[in-house]
């Protein structure tokens, strides 16, 4: 995997990813599907259903989810049995939460929404300009893009 990247470069692609109709989840993982070797359409299929935390329930936030499943291919579990690869895995997801956590209050969708917004009716907000304007969503993306990049960097060891 390669480190040569620019993070911020990779944050405004978040940013931009999720203002052209991604969802949460997508913009992140997208972001930095071409450094884990994931072609673009695979990397939407993978990441979509992780979105309003995870199928609209408004759960764990999705760009919280993508980070998750980036650093399963920076700090990959390949034996089941491997209790320290599991355990760096699991270590590295938890301070990344963490970080999220300390800028934003919560990692819980529903609680970084406004009321108004966290319906967890399974039909999408249209992307209006309304939408866009009331959504804090595009914060979260660029949180998560960051802190993605800095432990893809192996920044956050």
């Amino acid at each position: 995997m390669g480190r040569d990247f620019d993070i911020e470069e990779r944050v405004q692609k978040a940013v931009k990813n999720f203002e052209s109709g991604y969802n949460c989840a997508q913009s992140v993982f997208l972001a930095y599907s071409d450094l884990i070797g994931l072609d673009w359409e695979t990397a939407k299929k993978v990441s979509v259903s992780l979105g309003g935390g995870m199928g609209r329930l408004r759960e764990i936030c999705g760009t919280v989810s993508a980070m998750s499943v980036l650093a399963g291919f920076r700090y990959p579990v390949e034996d089941p049995s491997d209790q320290e690869a599991r355990t760096r895995n699991y270590g590295m997801v938890q301070k990344m939460a963490s970080l999220f956590k300390e800028k934003h209050h919560s990692f819980i969708c529903r609680d970084l929404l406004p009321p108004e917004e966290a319906s967890t009716n399974p039909a999408p907000s249209l992307r209006t300009k309304e939408y866009y304007a009331k959504r804090p969503c595009g914060k979260y993306v660029a949180t998560a893009a960051h802190i993605a990049g800095r432990m893809l960097k192996g920044e956050l060891e």
